[in-house]
């Protein structure tokens, strides 16, 4: 299988599985993850999802093989059926999606990790929109997610050099959450995981809409948004955990519902 999927603990971890080629995508990877993504969605354990590579890349991106082969599934399919539906259930799931770049993540590699609402990278990992690099534009929403992230300017700085951009650097141009060091990294991202999973993770999720939200509306509607999802998430359990928590001085157990 080109995709690992497990679920642990409340946690649903989608490993990338092409080690032998820095798992680049190919047709059956791709839909693979996305099947991926619809179960994690739709199994109420799950309270956290987490995207990852195995081996030494967190993705390389698209298998040029099969890009240009005759037979192939041509850039079109490429977009439209491989990484457009995975970039738009990334963003849809209703629970936090973390991506833990273990590796380089290049092309489409990196704007999956991009796509996710939190990004933890190995200090060793590095960020490459290598599109420019064989005459394309960066696409799986990079156009879209790299600027929102650090601006235009250093956006279509990166996009049109194609340069490698380490952790630490990414993490100082806010392009990720943090730069985990080696000797931590997996102390560090398994303790940090386990952390989101037991929050209210429903809470989580409508925090991360009224923020997707935020970027097409004027402040008012943003205030009838935060209104809306604020009722939403007070019919919760765990809002009446947390109360009870609170009240009683003690540690709440959130269940995500």
């Amino acid at each position: 299988m080109e995709i690992s999927f497990e679920i642990s603990k409340g946690i649903a971890w989608i490993k990338l599985n092409r080690p032998e080629v820095y798992n680049a995508f190919n047709r059956s990877m791709a839909l693979q993850m996305q099947a991926a993504l619809d179960e994690a969605s739709q199994h109420e354990a799950v309270r956290v999802v987490v995207i990852t590579g195995n081996g030494k890349a967190f993705s390389a991106g698209q298998d040029l093989g099969e890009a240009v082969a005759p037979d192939g599934p041509g850039l079109e399919r490429i977009l439209s059926e491989h990484y457009n539906p995975i970039i738009k259930k990334i963003s849809a799931l209703e629970k936090p999606v973390i991506a833990l770049v273990n590796g380089v993540a290049a092309g489409a590699g990196a704007n999956i990790a991009l796509a996710c609402d939190i990004v933890l990278a190995h200090e060793q990992a590095s960020f490459i929109q290598a599109f420019s690099k064989i005459g394309l534009i960066p696409d799986s929403g990079g156009t879209y997610l790299l600027p929102r992230l650090i601006g235009s300017q250093k956006a279509l700085a990166l996009m049109m050099t194609g340069d490698k951009v380490s952790a630490a650097e990414a993490e100082r141009m806010n392009m990720i959450f943090k730069a985990v060091p080696t000797d931590s990294y997996e102390t560090f991202t398994t303790d940090f995981v386990t952390q989101i999973a037991s929050m209210p993770t429903k809470a989580l999720a409508l925090t991360k809409k009224a923020v997707q939200l935020s970027w097409f509306q004027s402040l008012d509607e943003q205030l009838d948004t935060e209104l809306t999802l604020q009722v939403e998430a007070g019919k919760t359990e765990d809002f009446s955990e947390g109360v009870s928590a609170f009240l009683e001085k003690r540690k709440p157990n959130f269940s995500g519902k």
